[in-house]
């Protein structure tokens, strides 16, 4: 039987450590300073308690970290020695996956990324991996969690987690901007309105870009106009004078109709052209 360490069992850590003990695994969790609700969540999931890490670790074949971001790098150096497979499944950049990667010489590091909610029900959540992931792809077959291989190369799935987020996590917070400055002007319920009207999901929708890009000329002094228009209302305008920024990387392709989705990705990417003359 697969054993399995979980770092540590938060919402979604809970979630897919239950989702590996119906997979058949044998899956632990450390008990050590951990606070009454994590000890519920891990008790419903049906995990062995150990009381720290050097226990947790002892014959354990793969390691699953999910914490918060910011304590990745602190939970690797805590399992500095292992010698198993170390999943890295949190929301980070692919240089820290390959920086945890440099903390765990001994170990086989797979860099994950979850997207989705904690899986409670099929088809809601999928796993991405990235690396020599082939043991780790089996601890949830038959379960709710759909684990997707996409190479062997490590930072990819967070990669993909970082990208999804950047608009998954933004979009949401300038949407609710939006409606904290119409609501200061008095214009809520319009605004509201407008939005049951839009169309079209922009991520999906990649074609649209080299339109957006033929006329970022027009847009850029209309996003820093809205920059404006937030910072006297005491509201974030960083997003809006990022676009701007965003924006003008595209002024070489003003108002030009043959340029290709490749073409205006490839421009985000590098410093801004020249204006034409």
């Amino acid at each position: 039987m697969t054993v399995v360490t979980v770092l540590h069992p938060g919402a979604m850590g809970a979630e897919v450590a239950r989702l590996g003990v119906q997979g058949g695994a044998t899956v632990r969790w450390v008990s050590s300073g951990r606070s009454e609700a994590t000890r519920r969540r891990a008790a419903d999931a049906g995990l062995q308690e150990c009381t720290d890490l050097h226990d947790a670790l002892q014959d354990c074949d793969v390691v699953l970290s999910i914490c918060p971001p910011a304590h990745a790098e602190d939970i690797a150096r805590q399992a500095a020695g292992y010698r198993g497979i170390y999943v890295d499944a949190n929301a980070i950049a692919p240089e820290r996956v390959h920086r945890i990667a440099e903390l765990l010489p001994d170990a086989t590091v797979v860099d994950g990324g979850i997207i989705g909610p904690p899986p409670k029900w099929p088809a809601t959540t999928r796993l991405y991996l990235s690396g020599e992931s082939e043991a780790v792809a089996t601890l949830f077959d038959g379960t709710a969690l759909e684990v997707v291989v996409i190479s062997d190369r490590l930072g990819q799935a967070s990669a993909l987690k970082m990208a999804y987020a950047s608009y998954q996590k933004a979009s949401r917070v300038l949407a609710a901007t939006a409606h904290a400055l119409a609501n200061q002007h008095g214009v809520g319920a319009h605004l509201a309105r407008e939005a049951e009207l839009l169309e079209g999901r922009p991520l999906a929708e990649p074609e649209a870009f080299t339109g957006a890009a033929a006329r970022a000329w027009r847009w850029a002094p209309e996003m820093l106009e809205i920059a404006t228009t937030l910072m006297a209302a005491g509201l974030p305008a960083d997003m809006a004078a990022g676009a701007a920024r965003a924006l003008d990387r595209w002024v070489a392709v003003r108002d030009r109709t043959d340029t290709s989705v490749a073409e205006v990705l490839a421009m985000l990417a590098v410093a801004p052209p020249e204006a034409p003359a």
